[in-house]
């Protein structure tokens, strides 16, 4: 799923806030404004820390460019600060002040005023403030913004009262999330995308006088209070301030009850009243009104209570709480009920509105106010890769969700949200989890017990935050290494991604969805329906993504064979949603050509739907219906008839609950489609439990990131890695040996987890909890010397280990041809130069996918493919050292040059550096014997294929894959790696005898 970074977020961040432009409207006894910058050249163009403004954006093209330029109309003084930008991503500059001196205290002032040379180009630029923390990159971020809609200049005036908190990003975890302004690091801006422009400002200074309103404000403990009918809700009202002080001035709250869909009188008895906090008040001083309901014996929707509140000397809080007294004795309210009836029930009660809710998923950073999700009756909302709160810990997670669902509960029906994340390899989003190796990884185990043991960590720590969806398993046949999703995927064969697809059970519990309300398990998703593996390179129009959103060009055998086989699996085994994939598919010879997976009726209705009988719902891409040809309302049109039942539409939501509406309306969407869309979804929320539990079950919170879920995901590393040389038996090492430690990716526990870890992109460095594989090496080894970029002397040791590869990256951005390449980086070919040319060595890779090691190899003594493996470096360690064997094979085939690609078992050329399925051992004994050993497990195969016994049949078969490896050695040629790579693809289909009779073929070959 492609992920924005919610850090640039411009389009969603200044579509957002409200903002007033107006004149200079100072008051007579107001203070002299105080300059921040007058850019006449006092602030120079620097990177913090020193005192400057820089600029920033997504990629190279994106920050503008500054100059300090002399302008005969500048508003004061004699220059501006004026630039050129054009934007795809996001971009803008920033002034921060210098971090070794103290912090700006702005709390005197009213607000913040600048010049702008309006361009009337309509478009929103984005003003933040940084406030509190250790300096300008570790503050608070306060947000707003303003319309070019004017020429010529004009002196823009906003009030600190206008800020409102980021919540979709912060760099930091929340500091006090209170605008203090006492400590103060600088400003940024925010420039619009979508066309070349420039800009000019000047004169930015503090103007006016600040009042309590700025310092302090009145705030609820909850905007929502869901209570009983015939019970009484407390609602606290607490007078807060910056810093803590006591108020000087007093501070009244009027309130009253009024308004809403309950009846005065005879829902609830009416309260009104006034409060007052005298001058001295302590900050933090509550007061309770209590509202009480009424009961009845009819049974009833929820009915919303407002209860005004009118502030004087305070801010008044952001909206007025209300009170909600809960649907009571409906039939879809009945447990006891079968999930079809309450289904039924519910869906006969609902609005057209109401039905296109609970088809819109929104990204939660992208909701305009938290009642959005009641005023638009939102049936989900999800964090994007990186869309965190703060501060990033399993309480913050389940306080934020716990705070969404409130808000359903202020809807009629009080249908609980269903959020969804991507936890591809563990809960990736929240730092401390527990990160699993990548799918590419899980494949090398060729253990399908280690995908359900994966699974059921993963689902463990989701849901103990509060989350009851999860965006994986990604069940895409990968066909080509160029392809930047590569390590989504278990492998290159169908019938190995499809003895990985435990891991459903693992995620889910049983297939009939009886296990999903536990508190330890989550729904599953099936993605990317169908064929993303299989797009041809050049073919893709996203941006500057080579093969990634690409189009899959088949022939209708080897889609059902290949891209389709591993649904059929994930149909059976209850998997309960499916995403399809961004990718075109065209079918050869249909005449049809290249189709939107999201528009393809025939699949996701035809083939999904009816003829493997999916009745769980499908969930669209992130903002995929847009890519589909035609305007808006024809994209909504397009993908719900084809069979989407939820449209994930982060910052649209808005838009496609309006349009869904019209459509129907207009009769070019039938109602019947909607039912039968809504009722999916229904149905999973009901399974889910979420009608009786729609909160955060916090009790498996503290296993997240235990040593117990650890275990797990070290047992995984461990399996995963694949050896693919030993010359003279290097490894495993010795703990006696002088181990000499070098690479990029020895010690850095982002680039051995990859993308989708933490952020979308993920990121090197320090970025979680967890064991780099040095760190893993030092507790297992005696002795050893590290040295990242082979620097230190290499005299003395009695052995080297480079670990080298890929640094972190997800989908398209990582497309072979978009900036990167399968070749070792310059620096990492150095180290192993050295090492290797010094003393015996061990090459690890850490990658999603081959490397091309090229002449290389033959310099190199041990070669390991180690994948990502996620936090738990012990794992690596644990084979490198021998307290567990090399087992791992590999899940790919491995190319000797990139023209080699595509490569894949079962084709008629082929001639890889190393097979599919290769893997040598250690702490092993290859059997021996030879031709004759050959012929006895030929007929034990046999007779194992013929009982049906795959314990006895795989062990038959590794048996002989291990001899015959061992002949082979290191001279592969195409005469024996074509039927060894064959053999593996007959032993995942249960066939031992032939896989053993191609194994035979194989070792004649050589």
């Amino acid at each position: 799923m492609r992920r924005t970074a919610l850090l640039v977020s411009a389009t969603l961040l200044t579509g957002l806030l409200p903002f007033a432009v107006a004149g200079p409207a100072s008051g007579a006894d107001d203070p002299a404004p105080v300059p921040v910058d007058n850019f006449e050249g006092e602030i120079p163009f620097a990177n913090p820390p020193a005192e400057g403004i820089f600029t920033w954006g997504s990629d190279t093209d994106d920050p503008p460019t500054l100059e300090l330029a002399a302008r005969g109309d500048a508003p004061q003084g004699e220059k501006v600060l004026s630039g050129t930008y054009d934007i795809s991503g996001y971009g803008g500059f920033t002034h921060d002040f210098a971090f070794d001196k103290p912090a700006h205290d702005w709390s005197a002032s009213k607000g913040i005023r600048f010049w702008w040379d309006g361009r009337n180009n309509g478009k929103k630029v984005n003003f933040e403030l940084k406030d509190g923390g250790a300096n300008g990159e570790a503050s608070e971020l306060w947000t707003t913004s303003f319309t070019d809609d004017w020429t010529g200049w004009k002196q823009l005036e906003i009030p600190f009262t206008d800020f409102t908190y980021r919540t979709d990003y912060q760099p930091v975890g929340g500091i006090d999330q209170v605008l203090g302004l006492t400590e103060m690091w600088g400003y940024a801006l925010t420039l619009p995308v979508g066309g070349a422009d420039q800009f000019a400002m000047d004169g930015v200074e503090l103007y006016g006088k600040a009042d309590q309103s700025l310092r302090a404000n009145v705030v609820t403990d909850a905007a929502v209070y869901p209570v009983e009918e015939g019970r009484s809700a407390a609602v606290k009202i607490t007078v807060a301030t910056t810093g803590s002080a006591p108020i000087d001035e007093p501070v009244t709250v009027a309130y009253e009850t009024a308004g809403g869909t309950g009846e005065s009188g005879k829902d609830y008895t009416p309260v009104e009243g006034e409060l007052t906090f005298p001058a001295g008040t302590a900050s933090g001083t509550s007061r309770t009104v209590t509202v009480a309901t009424l009961r009845d014996k009819a049974g009833e929707n929820a009915e919303t209570v407002p209860l005004k509140l009118t502030v004087t000397g305070a801010k008044a809080p952001a909206e007025n709480p209300q009170v909600v007294i809960d649907a009571h004795g409906l039939p879809y309210l009945d447990p006891k009920l079968p999930v079809k009836k309450r289904v039924a029930d519910l869906l006969s009660r609902m609005s057209l509105a109401e039905k296109a809710g609970q088809m819109t998923q929104a990204e939660r950073g992208a909701l305009t106010t938290p009642g959005d999700i009641a005023s638009y009756d939102l049936g989900s909302l999800l964090s994007g890769g990186g869309s965190t709160p703060t501060p990033n810990t399993p309480e913050a997670w389940a306080k934020m969700i716990d705070g969404f669902q409130l808000r359903a509960q202020a809807t009629r029906f009080q249908i609980p949200l269903i959020y969804g994340v991507d936890a591809v390899h563990g809960h990736n989003n929240l730092v401390g989890a527990t990160i699993m190796p990548h799918n590419i990884g899980i494949g090398a185990t060729r253990d399908p017990q280690v995908a359900y043991e994966a699974g059921k960590v993963t689902a463990a720590e989701v849901r103990a935050t509060g989350i009851p969806w999860d965006f994986a398993p990604c069940l895409c046949v990968t066909r080509d290494e160029r392809w930047g999703r590569t390590y989504e995927s278990f492998g290159e064969d169908p019938a190995l991604v499809e003895s990985m697809e435990t891991v459903i059970q693992g995620l889910q519990g049983a297939p009939s969805g009886k296990d999903l309300k536990r508190n330890d398990k989550v729904l599953a998703t099936a993605k990317h329906f169908v064929g993303d593996g299989g797009t041809e390179y050049g073919s893709s129009t996203t941006g500057t993504y080579t093969i990634d959103q690409g189009i899959t060009k088949v022939t209708r055998q080897e889609l059902e064979a290949v891209h389709l086989a591993p649904y059929r699996d994930a149909v059976d085994r209850g998997v309960g949603t499916v995403m399809p994939s961004y990718s075109s598919l065209d079918i050869l010879g249909d005449s049809k050509g290249p189709v939107k997976m999201h528009a393809d009726a025939a699949m996701i209705n035809g083939v999904l739907k009816d003829r493997m009988g999916f009745d769980g719902f499908v969930i669209s891409d992130w903002q995929a219906i847009d890519q589909i040809p035609g305007d808006y309302a024809s994209d909504v049109r397009t993908s719900v008839n084809a069979g989407l039942d939820m449209i994930m539409v982060p910052y649209a939501y808005k838009d496609f609950h309006k349009t869904l509406s019209d459509e129907v309306t207009a009769g070019r969407i039938s109602a019947k489609r909607i039912d039968d869309a809504v009722s999916r979804v229904l149905t999973q929320k009901f399974k889910l439990g979420l009608f009786e539990k729609p909160y955060a079950d916090t009790s498996g919170a503290s296993a997240i990131g235990s040593a117990k879920h650890r275990a797990v995901a070290r047992e995984a590393a461990a399996e995963s890695q694949v050896l693919l040389k030993n010359a003279g038996g290097v490894l495993p090492l010795k703990k006696s040996q002088k181990v000499y430690v070098a690479g990029s990716n020895a010690d850095d526990i982002g680039n051995q987890a990859g993308g989708w870890t933490i952020t979308w992109q993920g990121s090197s460095g320090k970025i979680t909890d967890g064991t780099t594989v040095l760190e893993g090496m030092r507790k297992a080894g005696s002795a050893v010397t590290y040295s990242k970029d082979a620097s230190a002397p290499t005299d003395g040791h009695d052995v080297g280990v480079v670990v080298v590869g890929e640094t972190p990256y997800a989908e398209g951005i990582g497309d072979v041809g978009n900036g990167n390449d399968l070749a070792f980086s310059a620096a990492d070919r150095a180290a192993v130069d050295k090492v290797c040319g010094a003393m015996k060595c061990a090459v690890l890779i850490v990658s999603g996918r081959p490397q091309l090691v090229g002449d290389q190899l033959g310099d190199i003594d041990a070669l390991v493919a180690s994948w990502l493996p996620g936090t738990e470096g012990d794992g690596v360690a644990d084979v490198l050292y021998g307290k567990r064997a090399f087992t791992g094979q590999l899940p790919l085939t491995w190319p000797k040059s990139e023209a080699q690609l595509p490569i894949n078992v079962g084709d008629s050329s082929y001639d890889p550096q190393f097979p599919y399925g290769w893997g040598l051992t250690t702490l092993t004994s290859v059997p021996g014997g030879g031709t004759s050993a050959l012929k006895a497990l030929a007929v034990a195969a046999a007779v194992a294929e013929k009982a049906g016994s795959e314990t006895a049949g795989r062990a038959i078969v590794t048996k002989v894959r291990l001899l015959v490896q061992q002949k082979m050695g290191q001279t592969i040629t195409a005469a024996s790696a074509k039927p060894f790579a064959d053999a593996d693809h007959l032993l995942l289909t249960g066939r031992y005898g032939q896989a053993v009779a191609k194994l035979t073929a194989a070792y004649r070959a050589v």
